[in-house]
């Protein structure tokens, strides 16, 4: 059988999901590449890619993806990875630099801005340095693995999922395992959900080298891979995830939104 070609996230976030292909385990079966959540969207829309963990919003605007079900990268209540940060009233908020590596924040960032706080602010792509983005704008948007190192005593911070939760009641489902079209797995879809089992069975080993890696505390991250992050996609996630695409296709980030297809 030939390889597939697998795009991981490389953030925190993403290790639990893709603990085994970290491993190198299934090597004969899987080429795993790690890259930034836009970039792995790209590669899997440019068919570089057979399977990519991607930014959820991105199943809407790639044509003819499958999910692998049951597996995602979400948050019930605060998710300390998804964060705008600000200096100011929030009220004051006129430009906001968007790290240039989300997409699926992105549109939630405008999403919240308009139907929690009726704002209307101008959106400028930027890369991931929060002194340089607050230059420039009144607002930024960090995600995944800078955003967790947020010096959260010197700025103001709104918790994205924390944001979406107080304005639907739901879970919002930050990333999904996408196949690509005409893909086959061949059995293959498995090897996903054990990955996720290694890793949460593995949990003392991957907080304890993350720790290291980063800079954290062990508790920190810890915290954050069981309080904060959920990885099942479950019927909460999914009601979540299709008010998402509700709310995004409102506000015309996304055409109306396509019901998910599921590898079976």
């Amino acid at each position: 059988m030939a390889k597939l070609c697998v795009g991981i996230v490389n953030y925190l976030n993403s290790k639990p999901l893709a603990w085994s292909f970290l491993q190198e385990q299934h090597a004969d079966l899987f080429e795993a590449s790690y890259h930034p959540p836009a970039r792995v969207a790209a590669l899997l829309a440019e068919g570089a890619l057979d399977i990519g963990l991607i930014p959820a919003i991105e199943v809407q605007r790639i044509p003819d993806l499958r999910v692998l079900p049951g597996l995602c990268v979400a948050a019930t209540e605060e998710v300390r990875s998804v964060l705008l940060v600000h200096r100011g009233p929030i009220e004051e908020v006129r430009r906001v630099a968007l790290d240039a590596n989300s997409r699926t924040s992105a549109a939630l960032v405008e999403i919240l801005l308009a139907d929690r706080y009726g704002l209307q602010p101008e959106y400028l792509p930027a890369q991931p340095d929060l002194e340089k983005m607050l230059a420039s704008a009144d607002a930024a948007l960090l995600i995944g693995d800078p955003a967790l190192r947020v010096d959260r005593e010197r700025y103001r911070i709104l918790d994205l999922a924390a944001e979406w939760r107080s304005l639907t009641g739901k879970p919002m489902v930050f990333a999904v395992w996408a196949v690509a079209p005409g893909v086959e797995l061949a059995g293959r879809s498995s090897y996903f959900a054990s990955s996720l089992r290694a890793g949460l069975e593995s949990l003392p080993t991957l907080v304890a080298q993350s720790a290291e890696e980063m800079a954290l505390s062990a508790e920190e991250i810890r915290a954050y891979l069981t309080d904060n992050l959920c990885f099942t996609l479950g019927d909460e996630q999914l009601a979540g995830l299709w008010e998402y695409y509700l709310r995004a296709h409102a506000h015309g980030l996304i055409e109306k939104p396509r019901p998910l297809t599921f590898v079976r």
